[in-house]
């Protein structure tokens, strides 16, 4: 992914976020040149891996399979000691058009949000005891205080205000549905780690590999330099 991409991305998440009114922490504003220049009472951000995230899953193609996030809270179940929060927050951007791809998680369970714009489509099947997708068997969905079933491979459509709980195990993927606009989504959740807790099927990456076109607007999660 050329960084001139995610540097439009970038931009185009936060223009979003601003038109509904939403602020985000000053870490989230933070410049390359000062990140360079920041010590240890950040550490937080960078063992947490807090901040912007912006991925086309190794692809090449944002466009189409790709997804734009910022991670503003989070534990470190690595460190419990050091970070013991168990819970973790997220925003997330998704285009029309653009598709994020098939995956569960073994630890996290989270809850979806459509915090404004168009309406998204979560697409859930229950996964088999070899981890792979259950394209037989109904699921049991969670929205917003009621429970019922639903065939597997249901899109579950979440209009502005309607949220989903993905359970841990249960494959979910994220698409917009066509002509109601980009989304921007909420997550609460329990603490992340996209480094392990994430099971894509078929398998993709999580992070982009980055061309270097142009300099960095912000840094994302994984770019921080050491504490000077």
């Amino acid at each position: 992914m050329k960084r001139s991409e995610i540097n439009a991305a970038l931009r185009e998440m936060e223009r979003m976020i601003a038109d509904y009114r939403i602020s985000l922490p000053p870490f989230c504003h933070f410049t390359p040149e000062q990140w360079r220049e920041i010590g240890h009472e950040y550490d937080e951000i960078r063992d947490c891996m807090l901040g912007w995230d912006i991925t086309d899953y190794g692809l090449g193609k944002f466009d189409e399979i790709g997804f734009s996030l910022i991670t503003i809270r989070n534990g470190n179940r690595a460190m419990p000691e050091k970070y013991p929060k168990v819970y973790a927050e997220k925003l997330l951007y998704l285009k029309e058009n653009q598709y994020s791809p098939n995956h569960f998680h073994w630890y996290k369970t989270e809850d979806i949000i459509n915090r404004g714009g168009g309406n998204v489509l979560i697409r859930v099947y229950n996964s088999l005891p070899d981890e792979e997708i259950d394209y037989h068997s109904d699921v049991t969905v969670h929205t917003d205080g009621r429970t019922y079933t639903v065939p597997a491979g249901t899109r579950i459509r979440l209009t502005p205000g309607e949220s989903i709980h993905i359970q841990q195990r249960l494959y979910h993927d994220f698409t917009v549905e066509p002509g109601t606009g980009a989304v921007l989504l909420g997550e609460v959740s329990q603490c992340n780690d996209d480094n392990t807790d994430n099971r894509f099927n078929p398998p993709v990456g999580r992070f982009p590999k980055i061309e270097e076109d142009e300099p960095p607007y912000r840094l994302l999660c994984g770019e921080y330099p050491p504490a000077k």
